[in-house]
């Protein structure tokens, strides 16, 4: 199971790519990416048959009525914030909805991964029932990823499944998690445990929201950038390496230029496996080893991707204990990594048996097949694949590369 680069369909400039001869890639739709109608974003599509759906990259959509002139009618349209998002954006999206819907409600939820839970999305089905939406009702997740896998949990449930939009306010969100059906709760043994595949009508990624991310949020956004260059792009790659610095202070063009090509590399994995049957998995890339740092030290002490960020770390020097990559290729991840401001080393869990706390959490890991923990390594420099290991040898690398 390997993953090349993608190609690039763009109408302004070229983005970098390589494989390009790569006979899977040359099944790519050309018009993957395209400019939206307003003519100030750029379109990409997700291929998914009777459930395909477009990705909206560009700065000032948020608030815009025309946006979202072709979604569902409805009576009804709710609006899943939280605490901290809503005091930015909830008005200007509610505005913005009101061209379209009759009512526009809004629930605010608390903030942090620590409330992905049944009590909170219980909260937004309180919300449904108590203003007798019925099952027309589209529902708007406006915030990170926290609000976009609830709100997405919610509606594949709520009357057995109602429309939703992803409107991600966060870099991690816009380039991952809103992306690709994914919805769910987590569970206090494990992450994303409790959910289902559930694809949104439309994701609506407004730059200009980046600009009012913490810079510890920032950082934890750039670890699901930086995945997508071991696995598929190591031309992304060098470009990251050129320009992280400037995606860490903000700069629109960077933060454009990273936000697009990630959904582009998304949206094609998956066009192709759409419930993680195979190829998809890759984009879990450093994430087995950081759902288990995030769920051994609470969910909410370190962010999604500053567990990402170490896991991606832990999960190359696995490789390269497998033989499949050199030092040097970890050297250089660590590196960018650090330069992310994101941890490179793992969180100690248990001080008495700190690998064997790591591999009782893996083994709840959705890879995982028969009590056998299956990683995504490093195939080569822009390539993955998912292979179980050792355990033995998954003790070295825990000890190796904890703090």
């Amino acid at each position: 199971m390997t993953a090349d680069a993608f190609p690039v369909r763009d109408t302004d400039r070229p983005l970098p790519s390589s494989h390009a001869g790569v006979a899977a890639l040359d099944r790519m739709d050309p018009s993957s990416v395209s400019p939206a109608p307003q003519g100030h974003a750029h379109r990409v599509e997700i291929a998914l048959g009777d459930r395909s759906y477009g990705i909206e990259i560009g700065a000032g959509l948020l608030g815009d009525a025309r946006t979202y002139g072709a979604l569902p009618r409805a009576a009804c349209a709710l609006v899943v914030t939280n605490e901290t998002v809503a005091p930015l954006y909830a008005e200007p999206l509610r505005a913005a909805l009101s061209a379209h819907y009759a009512e526009v409600v809004l629930a605010v939820l608390p903030d942090g991964e620590e409330h992905k839970d049944w009590p909170t999305l219980n909260r937004i089905f309180d919300t449904l029932l108590s203003h007798g939406c019925d099952r027309k009702t589209v529902l708007f997740a406006l915030g990170g990823g926290v609000v976009g896998d609830m709100t997405g949990f919610a509606a594949a449930s709520y009357m057995r499944g109602v429309p939703f939009v992803q409107v991600p306010t966060t870099l991690l969100a816009q380039v991952d998690s809103s992306v690709g059906g994914k919805t769910a709760i987590n569970h206090p043994l494990g992450k994303n445990m409790i959910g289902a595949f559930y694809q949104p009508q439309l994701v609506v990624c407004d730059l200009a929201t980046l600009a009012t991310l913490p810079a510890r949020e920032l950082s934890a956004g750039l670890a699901e950038v930086i995945k997508y260059g071991p696995i598929a792009d190591m031309e992304f790659l060098a470009w990251l390496e050129d320009h992280i610095d400037a995606l860490r202070a903000g700069d629109h063009a960077a933060l454009a230029h990273a936000v697009r090509r990630s959904c582009e590399i998304k949206a094609w994995v998956v066009g192709q496996d759409e419930r993680e049957a195979g190829l998809r998995a890759i984009l879990n890339f450093g994430h087995t080893f950081g759902h288990a740092i995030e769920a051994g030290m609470g969910y909410g002490v370190w962010l999604h991707g500053e567990g990402v960020g170490a896991g991606m770390v832990m999960a190359a020097e696995l490789s390269r204990r497998l033989g499949l990559v050199d030092e040097a290729f970890i050297a250089r991840l660590r590196r960018l990594v650090e330069r992310a401001g994101l941890p490179v080393r793992g969180a100690v869990l248990d001080p008495a048996d700190n690998a064997g706390r790591y591999l009782e959490l893996m083994r709840l890991d959705k890879k995982s097949e028969g009590g056998e923990i299956r990683f995504v390594v490093i195939d080569g420099p822009g390539r993955a694949a998912v292979r179980a290991a050792p355990d033995a040898l998954v003790r070295e690398v825990i000890d190796a590369c904890c703090a």
